[in-house]
């Protein structure tokens, strides 16, 4: 999730990204699970864009991305905010199909839901490209689906980013000079969520490539700052004797809970490596000039991703082309002293 410098050079990098991440990325043929029977549409085209969590940063972030390609294409979009309810996921979904939309794109709430998004899609033959989470056709966990029935998807690669975050984090331990005995990591994600799991074993293994023999804690959140924070206050109390901390999660809102929970410990910025992932929440550290158990974080930038799915589903319903199983939008690591350049937006 990261801006460019000027809308020209977002159109440039886009279709880029679009380009590698379809001949390079994954190698294999394209996803049918969300788009079989799909006709051409010779006319205006619609897509509905159902979003969890609307109003957060990043995803007000997509929804101006996808409605600035939009309107570029000349597409009629519609953007819903689904917040975090699995009912309304399906209601909308049914509701799109009704006012003849042509394609859905959705970000949804819960991954159990997939199958009868799926399904639903495939009956009005309308087609289906997932944003951001995986949804599977044949069952309610993309970690335990086929990846012929994982349904297309425009987003970042989690696996990259956890390396990059965890890459980072090894970075600022060796500069910090800890002792390993001394310091534990703290893993905070939402554990049913597919690519939240990527990001963190990403994280993981970079980290433990840097830094060996830290001690890791897995800590379970519904990924939002108040749920961290209570989950991981829990951790730090259950921890007495350690000294330092290392911390990262599937977002930012994991890591910024995170560090308010340590600070409120007593425990001091300087014995507290945080890596964010967003950065939309990290630069409110960053703002304001003090000093912040935040350290960094992975820019990634909910315009390009928008974007890139609008365009991806306009080119399916325009030309016929199939869509890629995967396609990526960059990412940037930011700090105190960079985030500003890079155009992170403060929520």
């Amino acid at each position: 999730m990261f801006r460019p410098t000027s809308r020209a050079a977002a159109a440039a990098g886009l279709l880029l990204t679009l380009g590698l991440a379809t001949a390079c990325s994954t190698g294999q043929e394209s996803v049918k699970s969300g788009d079989a029977s799909v006709a051409p549409v010779s006319g205006k085209i619609s897509i509905t864009y159902l979003q969890k969590q609307g109003d957060q940063e990043y995803f007000v972030g997509e929804a101006a991305g996808a409605k600035a390609k939009a309107a570029e294409l000349g597409v009629d979009l519609k953007v819903v905010n689904l917040g975090n309810d699995a009912n309304k996921t399906i209601s909308e979904v049914q509701s799109a199909v009704a006012q003849k939309t042509n394609g859905v794109i959705i970000v949804v709430p819960d991954p159990a839901v997939g199958p009868q998004v799926v399904q639903t899609a495939r009956d009005a033959k309308v087609a289906l490209l997932t944003s951001d989470d995986q949804i599977c056709a044949s069952g309610p966990d993309p970690a335990a689906c086929s990846k012929d029935d994982l349904v297309s998807r425009i987003g970042f690669s989690g696996a990259q980013m956890g390396g990059e975050v965890g890459k980072r984090a090894g970075e600022e331990f060796k500069k910090a000079g800890w002792n390993p005995a001394e310091t534990r990591v703290i893993s905070a994600w939402k554990q049913d969520v597919t690519v939240c799991g990527d990001r963190v074993k990403g994280a993981k293994e970079a980290f433990a490539a840097a830094v060996p023999g830290v001690q890791n804690i897995d800590v379970a959140t519904d990924n939002t700052p108040t749920g961290a924070q209570d989950k991981i206050a829990a951790t730090v109390t259950a921890n007495p004797g350690v000294k330092n901390w290392v911390l990262w999660g599937c977002n930012d809102e994991n890591v910024q809970g995170g560090v308010t929970a340590l600070q409120n410990a007593g425990i001091s910025a300087d014995h507290v490596i945080g890596v964010g992932l967003g950065a939309y929440l990290a630069c409110k550290d960053w703002s304001g000039g003090k000093p912040t158990g935040m350290k960094a974080a992975l820019f990634i930038n909910g315009k390009d991703v928008g974007a890139l799915a609008v365009q991806t589903m306009y080119d399916k319903l325009k030309n016929s082309k199939d869509f890629p199983k995967e396609a990526f939008a960059p990412t940037t690591m930011v700090d105190a002293t960079t985030w500003q350049s890079a155009g992170v937006t403060c929520s």
